[in-house]
């Protein structure tokens, strides 16, 4: 288990990363709204949450579910913003906050929104195959930053970012070590764990997208695998403080 601290860029960016900042925003404010739909009760999510869910049953039911259920297409979206926990919440964000504006900077900020989006939707749809007849919600940002996982991996492999290893050993390492090993965590995750909480696929899904998106969305003069200038531009690490 790896946890991101930060990359070292010191945000020498075209343009503040503002859709990575909104989509952080978002995030928390639509967890706070579910903690107070849930009656500070986490554990058990209300009706006034699941419609934002995606179920995979859901694509068959073809309307039979209770009126207040948003169409499943639009759950390919909406589920991104549920967490179920605190820790669920701050989880996906750190990864947000590390990797998000590398990509955004590589992509522009119209073109990151929909990156995000489309890999969180395609993370959803490989979870749907994966779990066709499965009535269990899917929720959380996971699908999406395993996509800006993919796409940071491959521009920037070589830079050194710092992770705490086993939550508590910091490690100044390359990203392709860090998130290799992230990456393969979850293949291994799809192969042998019974965990039916956690939505392996979900992440696949989105590391796939990821890869693909990140070539063919980038615009001309983005380079992949740019690790010539990772390795002989000195950069100051930032401080971060998650509030």
């Amino acid at each position: 288990m790896v946890i991101p601290i930060y990359d070292g860029n010191p945000f020498t960016f075209k343009s503040p990363p503002y859709a990575s900042w909104a989509l952080i925003a978002v995030n928390i404010a639509f967890f706070l709204w579910e903690i107070g739909a849930s009656a500070g009760d986490l554990n058990s999510h209300t009706a006034s949450i699941l419609p934002f869910t995606f179920r995979p049953d859901e694509v068959f039911l073809n309307g039979a579910l209770p009126d207040q259920w948003l169409p499943w297409e639009l759950t390919l979206v909406t589920y991104t913003f549920v967490h179920a926990s605190w820790g669920h919440l701050l989880g996906n964000m750190t990864f947000l906050w590390v990797f998000g504006d590398d990509v955004e900077d590589a992509l522009g900020h119209l073109r990151f929104l929909i990156f995000y989006f489309l890999c969180g939707a395609f993370g959803a749809v490989v979870h749907y195959f994966a779990n066709a007849s499965s009535n269990l919600p899917l929720l959380g940002a996971s699908g999406a930053i395993a996509g800006i996982v993919a796409a940071y991996l491959m521009l920037h492999p070589c830079r050194k970012i710092w992770v705490l290893a086993l939550m508590r050993i910091p490690l100044h390492i390359a990203a392709e070590w860090a998130l290799g090993f992230w990456i393969v965590v979850q293949i291994l995750n799809v192969m042998f764990s019974n965990d039916k909480v956690v939505a392996w696929w979900t992440h696949i899904g989105g590391l796939i997208a990821g890869a693909i998106l990140i070539v063919v969305m980038r615009p001309a003069g983005v380079k992949l695998f740019d690790c010539d200038q990772d390795r002989i531009v000195k950069r100051t690490p930032r401080t971060e403080t998650i509030v």
